[in-house]
């Protein structure tokens, strides 16, 4: 889909999604000029974050390939997914397990028509409109793909710390924990804000700042308050962590930079 292109009526494009914007920030083309304004608000802050946006999917594809191909998982669930683009969970776990099944979850119209556009020849791969806040439908929405008496690959990357207040964001994860069959995973990446007077903790100030004034708010929580997401699970080492640091495929040969800092995530076991 080119940007040129608007497929999705009622849509208006006027403002910046949070599907969008992550899409130009990584580089992506399915995305307009109020998402592009948005990213260049972000670059003002922190001029690194494309590259920290591909530390972030370089994480979430270890993630996915230790699962299947270490752990055996072989169906995901991805809540907020946003567009399915190069190497994502799909890809990734059918790279280990051809017929492993993956349901994405995003209440976007314009990564509906186009996840339905590059997914309609996967029979293994499908996209629910259902809104994640709504746990219960979305649940009985995606169960036609999904068997929840196996274990399941939840996954929540850069989506939860989009929902501003922490106790619905805690019993939002809760739920959906609550629901899959023990021996499932839990897949989190949160925006971090250190709170330790470092350079770190002004960028994850300022860009928190900047979000809310576009309309996309995001909360960058302590590492206390995203360790609370994880609660009554097991944590798979390293723990919680910057994705950078969560079993990298190699030595670190780029700097690295405060916004680097401004995320956490961890891989965890559902008992």
């Amino acid at each position: 889909m080119a940007t040129s292109e608007r497929p999705s009526a009622g849509v208006d494009f006027d403002r910046p999604s949070i599907a969008r914007v992550f899409d130009a920030l990584m580089g992506g083309q399915d995305n307009y000029a109020a998402d592009r304004a948005v990213l260049r608000q972000i670059l003002e802050i922190a001029p690194e974050s494309q590259t920290v946006a591909q530390e972030v999917r370089q994480w979430l594809v270890r993630a996915v390939r230790y699962l299947t191909e270490r752990l055996g998982v072989d169906q995901f669930l991805d809540l907020g997914s946003g567009f399915p683009t190069v190497e994502n969970t799909h890809q990734v776990a059918q790279r280990y397990n051809p017929e492993a099944h993956v349901v994405y979850v995003d209440n976007d119209p314009v990564v509906q028509a186009h996840s339905r556009a590059v997914l309609l020849d996967n029979d293994f791969t499908h996209i629910s409109g259902a809104d994640l806040l709504r746990v219960e439908e979305t649940l009985s929405d995606v169960e036609r793909y999904l068997d929840f008496d196996r274990p399941v690959g939840l996954v929540m990357c850069s989506i939860i710390h989009h929902i501003t207040d922490l106790q619905q964001a805690q019993q939002v994860v809760k739920s959906y924990v609550g629901a899959m069959a023990p021996g499932s995973y839990l897949v989190l990446l949160h925006q971090h804000n250190p709170d330790d007077g470092s350079e770190a903790a002004a960028v994850a100030t300022s860009l928190q700042d900047r979000f809310s004034r576009t309309g996309l708010d995001t909360a960058y929580r302590t590492r206390a308050e995203i360790a609370s997401f994880f609660d009554g699970v097991d944590l798979l080492e390293p723990g919680l962590t910057a994705p950078h640091q969560w079993w990298p495929d190699g030595p670190r040969l780029a700097p690295l930079t405060p916004a680097n800092w401004t995320s956490l995530c961890g891989v965890a076991r559902i008992p």
